[in-house]
């Protein structure tokens, strides 16, 4: 009888695990592992200052999510954080943009006309998620993300211009209260767009699953924890990095 109920409860786990892995593989189509989120490291950015047409520097969390097969660039802007997705399209457009806004850096082709640059190396379908507080519900939207560049501060940037669009209704809200997500410029220069490019890469990507394989079945152990800690983030200068240009075309 001992044997004959032990029997039933494995393969009622079975059951379960086997369920879940089919599910998972149907909820998320683009899933490269059945994996939690993992800190793929910081990069440092600009975006604009509250009332002023000077920029900030901030701090990004880069954030790999094998389910979403995506990149999530987590921040924290006039008090809202916010998580700004990038799938493996996205991310290859983004490297190629940059590409471009370097060549034609070199070759002294940017100008100042910022109607003109802003989508000059085009559009990303993105996703974005933001919420107030820890604990506050988490909203979601699928902005379109442009790809060009801008002078500020008499200096050029590479720029990611996320547009504002209607949030996702929440299941069982009312869909006509629906907020909007909001605009927002990220500002590179050619190195700190260049350090995100790595940590794009889908084979450094890739690599940071293999090196935290678990090796044991407690999934505790398979949960990078670390991205939840904001205590050590190294706060940025508050000068702002900028690449120098001269002769700006109007």
């Amino acid at each position: 009888m001992k044997l004959l109920l032990t029997n039933i409860l494995a393969a009622a786990v079975f059951v379960m695990l086997s369920c879940g892995t089919v599910d998972n593989s149907r909820k998320y189509p683009n899933m490269v592992a059945d994996a939690d989120p993992i800190s793929a490291g910081t990069i440092e950015a600009q975006i604009d200052r509250f009332f002023s047409a000077n920029l900030n520097k901030i701090v990004i969390e880069v954030i790999f999510y094998p389910r979403l097969n995506s990149v999530a660039l987590e921040f924290r802007h006039e008090f809202i954080t916010y998580r700004q997705f990038w799938d493996l399209l996205g991310r290859q457009q983004f490297a190629s943009a940059l590409e471009l806004y370097k060549k034609d850096y070199a070759e002294r082709n940017l100008t100042g006309k910022h109607r003109k640059t802003r989508s000059v190396y085009g559009k990303v379908k993105g996703r974005a998620e933001w919420e107030s507080f820890q604990f506050a519900a988490t909203h979601l939207a699928y902005p379109v993300i442009e790809l060009g560049y801008r002078f500020k501060m008499d200096a050029p940037f590479f720029v990611t211009f996320m547009r504002s669009t209607k949030e996702e209704a929440m299941s069982g809200s009312d869909s006509s209260t629906r907020g909007e997500s909001q605009q927002i410029s990220m500002y590179f220069t050619r190195s700190q767009a260049d350090e995100l490019v790595k940590l794009f890469d889908q084979a450094f990507l890739m690599g940071l699953l293999d090196n935290r394989l678990p090796d044991t079945e407690d999934s505790f152990k398979f949960f990078d924890f670390s991205i939840f800690n904001r205590k050590d983030t190294p706060r940025p200068s508050k000068q702002v990095d900028a690449d120098s240009y001269q002769d700006v075309g109007e």
